[in-house]
């Protein structure tokens, strides 16, 4: 297999961050997977890996350190597709090594696919499981890869850095400033004694939740992050009910801007609730979702923030610090900024792949290391999964969230890679 047709390139805006931050089971390393019907084969894996890269050449990098920046070198590294022998989303990225910022693995009928955050972010890594699967099936079924069941961009439209070619020097949102003006609640719970992380996912009917949503009259993303804050309140002890419940959603900038690329670009709205004010029903803490999606996501809020995400890349003083500086700085306000959180919550959105395909595919999941707590929604067909991938060894909070669906009258299917625990159902 060919190496990289790219000899190197910056990286983006929010990717500028990630080598600093990772540390410990903050890998900043994010999973997608995919589910088939039958296991997998490893050839035909690999054979699939080997020409999907082809078209994403940009994946096929190396990080390294510049006096100022990290940059991405093109490699001639061959990726190998193994079986899963590691736990979700461990490190890909160790400082003055040159590996790879991406693996494949598979187990049973699971292909995985795990990337560094600075490669790429939930949307690029869908992209490319996307295009993955379509020339599996192709190999081992016979199907076909129809030419427009992708994005149809260049290579190099993908790998395009959006927040560059996006910016202009208006008026921006400081959200730093905002996240550090308050301290949010921290969740509680026991952690792994080594640190290792653990997967929890929750399957739901699509159709069902949505039509929930409808029956509180709002949107399926809104209810989820409502039920995801009553689900943290539960677990909260009543001392702790002055402080704030911050929920940090990421909103995917491609919905706002005309772009295809696969490299970060997305920005970050907070949803901050009041413990306080929660009288043990749903209703007392939608209308207070609903006002904070209403108001941060309107055109003009979204382009300020994605502005001001931009605006200290731009900044002819920060650009003359060297790195070990900026990895300082970055430090700093990244330790201040995860005090005004308490958790994240990520829709990846609803997964779309070609009819052919419909017959081999069971599910899409997606899952993001953190130091605190992190859901990725994802949507294939009509089944939703909520995946989780943490240090916790309890899962107090994700049990309270799935225990409330079930209340609701949902199934829900819990699965894990706790090795004590099985797959099952909640009824």
């Amino acid at each position: 297999m060919p190496g990289s047709n790219y000899k190197w390139y910056k990286l983006d805006n929010a990717a500028t961050i990630v080598p600093a931050t990772a540390r410990g089971s903050d890998t900043r390393v994010f999973r997608v997977t995919c589910e088939l019907k039958e296991e997998v084969d490893g050839e035909f894996l690999q054979d699939a890996l080997n020409e999907a890269l082809l078209e994403f050449p940009h994946f096929n990098v190396v990080l390294r350190k510049g006096f100022f920046w990290y940059y991405l070198d093109g490699t001639d590294i061959r990726p190998l597709v193994r079986t899963e022998d590691l736990p979700a989303c461990s490190p890909l990225y160790f400082s003055g090594r040159r590996s790879l910022l991406f693996r494949v693995n598979y187990y049973r009928r699971r292909i995985n696919l795990e990337m560094f955050h600075a490669l790429a972010d939930g949307t690029g890594g869908f992209m490319f499981m996307r295009k993955l699967v379509m020339i599996y099936c192709h190999k081992k079924y016979g199907t076909k890869v129809p030419s427009n069941a992708d994005i149809s961009s260049s290579a190099d439209e993908k790998n395009k850095d959006a927040f560059d070619h996006f910016y202009s020097r208006e008026r921006n949102r400081n959200q730093l400033k905002d996240m550090m003006s308050h301290k949010a609640y921290k969740i509680r719970q026991d952690k792994d004694d080594n640190m290792q992380n653990h997967l929890v996912e929750g399957t739901i009917s699509a159709r069902a939740f949505v039509d929930l949503a409808h029956r509180f009259n709002t949107t399926a993303g809104i209810l989820t992050t409502a039920l995801y804050i009553e689900a943290v309140v539960k677990s909260m002890a009543i001392k702790d009910h002055r402080y704030p419940v911050v929920i940090s959603v990421p909103v995917n900038l491609r919905q706002y801007f005309p772009s295809e690329t696969t490299r970060n670009f997305f920005g970050v709205i907070n949803i901050v609730y009041k413990a306080e004010n929660y009288n043990g029903s749903i209703e007392s803490i939608l209308p207070t979702v609903k006002e904070a999606f209403s108001s941060q996501l309107s055109q003009e809020n979204i382009r300020n923030t994605m502005n001001g995400y931009s605006a200290l890349q731009h900044n002819i003083g920060i650009k003359m610090l060297p790195l070990f500086l900026k990895d300082l700085g970055i430090l700093y306000f990244t330790h201040r900024t995860r005090k005004g959180t308490t958790a994240t919550l990520s829709n990846l959105g609803k997964i779309v792949m070609p009819d052919e395909l419909k017959p081999y595919i069971d599910r899409f999941s997606g899952f993001m290391s953190t130091q605190n707590m992190q859901v990725c929604v994802s949507t294939y067909e009509d089944k939703m999964v909520f995946g989780a991938v943490s240090a916790y060894s309890e899962h107090r909070v994700l049990l309270a969230f799935f225990r409330k669906l079930v209340e609701l009258g949902l199934e829900v299917e819990i699965g894990s890679n706790d090795y004590d625990a099985q797959d099952s159902k909640e009824e």
